[in-house]
C-alpha cells in the first residue's frame, strides 16, 4: 500500500459510523515509585505519585475509533455507582455516544486497576463479577440496535468474557446486521465459546484461536508461515464460523490473515519498542473494522491493524493510535 492509497483510506474515515457492543469497564492506572521492600511481607512498597483513568474493554475499542471517526456509539452494561458515573463522564468527554448503554443498579461497574512503578506493572487488581443481561435487557438492546441499523456502517462485538455478550443477544443482532448488509466483526474471548457464524471477520489472538479450533496449542519456534498448527487452527475457524476473514494476532510475531479460498498471509510486526500490550487487541479490531468500512481490501485492513497495534504497544497504559502516528508508522515502510 503506497502513501497516496493510505491517505485516501484515512480521508474516508471521519464520516463513517460504527457501533461497538460488549463488556464495558474502567481502566485505572496507579503510577508510583518503589524505594523499599515492605517490612510486613516480601513485596515492594509503591509510593503513589498519580492516578489516571481510561475507558476500558469495549469502551477502549470505541475510544480507538474516535481518533478517526466522528460518530461512534457503544453499548454495554454499566452500574449506577461511582465508577459507572466516572466511565460515563470519560466517554461523554470523548463525544462517544452511550445513550443505549444499559444501566443497572444491581451491577457493579467492572474496574481493572494496574499499579505501575518504574514503567513496569507491579500487580493488577480486578473488581468484577460475570453478569449476563436479563431477557428484558437483551430485548431492549436488540430493539435499540435494530433502530440504529440504517444509520451505521459496521458493528464490532468486543468480548472480554464478562457476560454481556450473551448468545441470544449476539445471534439476533448479527442476523439483523447481516440482513442489512452491514460489516460485522468480533474480538472473541476464550472463556465464552461463542458461535461467531456469519461474521464478516473475527480477530482472536493465538491462544484464543487454538482453543476455539480445538487444536493443541504447542509452543512453536517456527516462523508463522511454517507453523502448521497455526495454519490448521485458522482454516478450522474459517470453516467453523463461516466468516469471510480471520485475523489472528501473534504478539511480537505480528498477525496471520486468513481468507476463504486463499493462502494464509503473514504480516510481521511493525513494533520497534514494546512497553505495554494492554488494549492492543482493542486497537487491532477497531482499525481492521474501520479499514474495511473505508473500502480497503481485507489484506490492506490487516496491514493497517498491524501498524496501529505496533504503535499502541509502544505506549504505557491503555492507549490509542492517532492518525498522524499511524501515518508515521507506515512512512518507515515507504522510505
Amino acid at each position: 500500500m503506497d502513501f497516496k492509497r493510505l491517505r485516501q483510506i484515512l480521508d474516508r474515515a471521519a464520516s463513517k459510523r460504527i457501533l461497538v457492543i460488549g463488556d464495558l469497564m474502567l481502566d485505572e492506572f496507579v503510577w508510583g515509585k518503589v524505594g523499599r521492600i515492605s517490612p510486613e511481607a516480601p513485596v515492594p512498597v509503591v509510593e503513589v505519585t498519580s492516578e489516571t483513568f481510561f475507558p476500558g474493554g469495549a469502551a477502549n475499542v470505541a475510544r480507538n475509533l474516535r481518533e478517526f471517526v466522528d460518530r461512534v456509539s457503544v453499548i454495554g452494561l454499566i452500574g449506577k455507582d461511582r465508577h459507572g458515573q466516572q466511565l460515563r463522564e470519560l466517554l461523554a468527554d470523548r463525544k462517544i455516544d452511550i445513550s443505549d448503554a444499559v444501566e443497572d443498579e444491581k451491577f457493579r461497574t467492572i474496574v481493572k486497576t494496574r499499579i505501575i512503578a518504574r514503567n513496569q506493572q507491579v500487580v493488577r487488581v480486578d473488581r468484577e463479577k460475570v453478569t449476563a443481561p436479563s431477557a428484558t435487557q437483551v430485548a431492549n438492546v436488540v430493539a435499540a440496535v435494530r433502530k440504529r441499523l440504517p444509520n451505521i456502517d459496521a458493528i464490532i462485538f468486543e468480548d472480554y468474557g464478562k457476560g454481556f455478550l450473551a448468545r441470544e443477544l449476539v445471534a439476533q443482532i448479527a442476523r439483523d446486521a447481516c440482513a442489512a448488509k452491514k460489516i460485522v466483526t468480533a474480538d472473541p474471548n476464550p472463556h465464552n465459546l461463542m458461535d461467531w457464524s456469519g461474521m464478516t471477520a473475527v480477530k482472536p489472538n493465538r491462544s484464543e484461536a487454538f482453543l476455539a479450533a480445538g487444536v493443541p496449542n504447542r509452543d512453536s519456534d517456527l516462523p508463522p508461515k511454517k507453523d502448521l498448527d497455526l495454519i490448521r487452527a485458522g482454516k478450522e475457524l474459517l470453516q467453523k464460523w463461516g466468516t469471510q476473514y480471520l485475523l489472528i494476532t501473534l504478539g511480537e510475531h505480528g498477525v496471520m490473515f486468513f481468507e476463504k479460498g486463499k493462502r494464509p498471509h503473514h504480516i510481521p510486526t511493525k513494533a520497534r519498542d514494546v512497553f505495554d500490550v494492554s488494549g492492543a487487541g482493542d486497537t487491532a479490531i477497531a482499525m481492521f473494522t474501520l479499514a474495511l468500512v473505508c473500502g480497503t481490501t481485507p489484506l490492506e485492513a490487516a496491514q493497517i491493524a498491524n501498524h496501529a497495534s505496533a504503535v499502541v504497544v509502544g505506549k504505557l497504559g491503555t492507549a490509542t493510535v492517532t492518525c498522524d502516528e499511524l501515518i508515521a508508522s507506515f512512512e518507515h515502510d515507504f522510505d
